[in-house]
């Protein structure tokens, strides 16, 4: 069982929080829509600095891994430690499709997508019919990591070992050039937020969370646990495919440190454990922080792990269960401050007691 979660807190062993959303979708659209305008403005402060740009692309990519991850783990539980692995064979297999056999650029990036998806859903259809927990979920997952990394060194006359795998496919075109490639991530993004929303808002949704909150009663209930959570794992890893694919075409190159498990796995955890794990914002949030921590950290040099590893234990002591869950805590907090008759205000709610027959006060 993936654990229960407190019907006060809404909290999990797995540290989730998610509030049970809205039947309209109106909200989320114009919330999407906003961050989308906000982010559409980036390149003209960094548009003139291929860096600064490539900097921002990889972080848009950042986020596109964190909201799958978010739909895999923050809404099933299942805790895939193979997020690097499943976009690296959306980067490779997109890269060899294209490069090796010759395919157009947009079917290898969509054939590369739908093996990963397969490589997710078989993975959690093992996890579920081994009936593993969420460790040894992850540990499971961890080795096809593992073996995926050492898979690209071994197989190094396609892959191109340690060296890496020069992409010439896409060379010439918009997805090469310095700013186009930031707005194809960026709708990316925005259209791993929206899906991942409108699954909230629909049956799978509701399905999701009866299963994550609690499994026996989920299955009394009569949903079918193992099929949702390999619908979930499919589509996670079918969106990690995708970008990891689109990702290795704007950059041209790639090699097993660009889907390492220490570069990629390691960051978009803290990145969604920042921003609130099961939340639908929270991806984007993480991944725009750290993104930016990371390059104002770089002139650190050797003292940057020091430097980064304090910060992220001083944020995470401050806010355990992410920035929205804790904004969003205070948020409702000072709602009810203000709200007259309140205990907090100073006054109590509770009815005062009635006199006994003998006229004083029952015990």
């Amino acid at each position: 069982m993936t654990g229960r979660f407190s019907k006060a807190t809404g909290t999990s062993v797995i540290g989730g929080t998610e509030h049970h959303p809205s039947r309209s979708s109106a909200p989320m659209f114009l919330l999407v829509g906003l961050l989308g305008a906000l982010a559409a403005l980036v390149p003209i402060w960094l548009g003139s600095s291929r860096v600064l740009m490539g900097v921002a692309i990889l972080g848009l990519a950042f986020a596109c891994y964190a909201v799958a991850f978010n739909l895999i783990f923050g809404s099933t539980g299942q805790l895939f430690l193979c997020v690097g692995a499943l976009a690296g064979i959306g980067g490779y297999g997109g890269a060899i499709l294209a490069d090796t056999v010759g395919l157009p650029v947009v079917v290898s990036i969509a054939l590369a997508a739908f093996i990963a998806s397969l490589t997710g859903g078989l993975l959690s259809w093992i996890a579920v019919r081994r009936s593993l927990g969420v460790i040894f979920t992850g540990i499971v997952t961890l080795i096809f990591s593992l073996t995926f990394e050492n898979l690209l060194l071994g197989l190094g006359t396609l892959t191109g070992g340690e060296s890496g795998f020069l992409i010439s496919a896409g060379a010439g075109t918009f997805i090469r050039s310095q700013i186009p490639p930031y707005y194809l991530m960026l709708v990316m993004v925005l259209v791993f937020l929206i899906v991942h929303g409108l699954l909230r808002r629909s049956h799978f949704g509701w399905a999701f969370r009866a299963l994550r909150d609690d499994e026996v009663a989920a299955e009394l209930a009569g949903v079918d646990v193992a099929r949702y959570r390999v619908y979930a794992a499919m589509i996670g890893s079918a969106m990690l495919g995708l970008a990891g694919a689109t990702y290795a075409f704007t950059e041209g190159r790639i090699s097993p440190t660009t889907f390492g498990f220490a570069q990629l796995d390691v960051s978009v955890l803290v990145m969604l454990a920042f921003g609130g794990i099961g939340t639908l914002f929270g991806p984007a949030l993480g991944a725009a922080t750290f993104t930016f921590i990371d390059e104002v950290l770089i002139d650190f040099g050797r003292l940057r792990l020091v430097a980064y590893g304090t910060l992220i234990i001083t944020l995470f002591l401050w806010m355990p269960r992410g920035a929205i869950p804790t904004v969003g805590d205070l948020f409702r907090r000072r709602q009810r401050r203000g709200q007259p008759g309140s205990e907090i205000s100073g006054t109590s709610s509770e009815p005062p007691e009635e006199p006994s027959p003998s006229g004083s006060a029952e015990p």
